[in-house]
C-alpha cells in the first residue's frame, strides 16, 4: 500500500467507540441495540486475541463510517467488540469529513462504501481492511428484494422499499455473524495463521 494519511498523530484523533456514539445525531438506539446483538462467540474472541499476541500481529483497528448508514450501524458495533475482544485500540472516523482517509479504502477502487474495517499492526502496518458489508447481506438483500416485489406488484416503489427494509433488518444479527466470519478469514490469511 502507499504512504498512507492515517499516521500515529492522526489514528489519536479518531472517535473511541464510546466517542463516537456520544457525537451521533441519528440512529444512537440502533448502534446500541446492534452493539448488544454484536457479541462474538468464544472461539471468534479467542481468535481475535489471540491474533494480537502475535509478534508483528492484529495490534490496532481503525473503523470508517456515517450514523445514517444501515450497514454502518449494523458492522461498526461488531468492530467495537473486536476490538474489546483482543483487547486493542479502536478508533473511528467519520467518512464525510475524512475523504482522504475513504478514498485509501474505496469498494473496487471506485465506492465510498461504509463501514470499513482496517486491522494494523501495533505500529500502523496496514494487515488487511474489509467493507461494508458480508457477502451473505448481499445475497439476502437482492433475494429479499426480488421476493418483495413479487409479492407485492402494483406497490409504489417507496411501499416496496420499506417492506424490503423490515425484513433485511430481521437478518441483521445474523449478517453481524457473517461480517465477524469474513474479518476474521481476513486477518487469519493476512496473519499466516488459522
Amino acid at each position: 500500500m502507499p504512504q498512507s494519511v492515517v499516521t500515529p498523530e492522526r489514528y489519536a484523533k479518531g472517535f473511541t467507540f464510546e466517542e463516537y456514539t456520544m457525537q451521533i445525531k441519528v440512529n444512537r438506539e440502533h448502534f446500541s441495540r446492534f452493539y448488544q446483538s454484536g457479541a462474538l462467540s468464544a472461539d471468534d474472541a479467542l481468535f481475535f486475541r489471540e491474533a494480537a499476541q502475535l509478534p508483528n500481529g492484529f495490534g490496532k483497528m481503525m473503523a470508517i463510517g456515517e450514523d445514517w448508514c444501515p450497514d454502518a450501524f449494523r458492522g461498526l458495533p461488531v468492530m467495537a467488540r473486536i476490538a474489546e475482544a483482543a483487547g486493542v485500540e479502536l478508533r473511528i472516523f467519520p467518512r464525510d469529513a475524512n475523504m482522504d482517509i475513504m478514498n485509501e479504502f474505496l469498494n473496487q477502487g471506485m465506492y465510498t462504501s461504509i463501514p470499513v474495517a482496517v486491522f494494523y499492526t501495533r505500529d500502523l502496518k496496514h494487515l488487511c481492511h474489509w467493507i461494508e458489508r458480508p457477502a451473505l447481506a448481499n445475497e439476502e438483500r437482492a433475494r429479499i428484494e426480488a421476493e418483495v416485489k413479487k409479492e407485492m406488484a402494483g406497490a409504489t416503489e417507496q411501499e416496496v422499499q420499506l417492506a424490503t427494509r423490515k425484513r433485511t433488518q430481521e437478518r441483521y444479527p445474523a449478517w453481524q455473524q457473517a461480517s465477524v466470519s469474513e474479518m476474521r478469514g481476513m486477518l487469519a490469511k493476512a496473519l499466516g495463521v488459522s
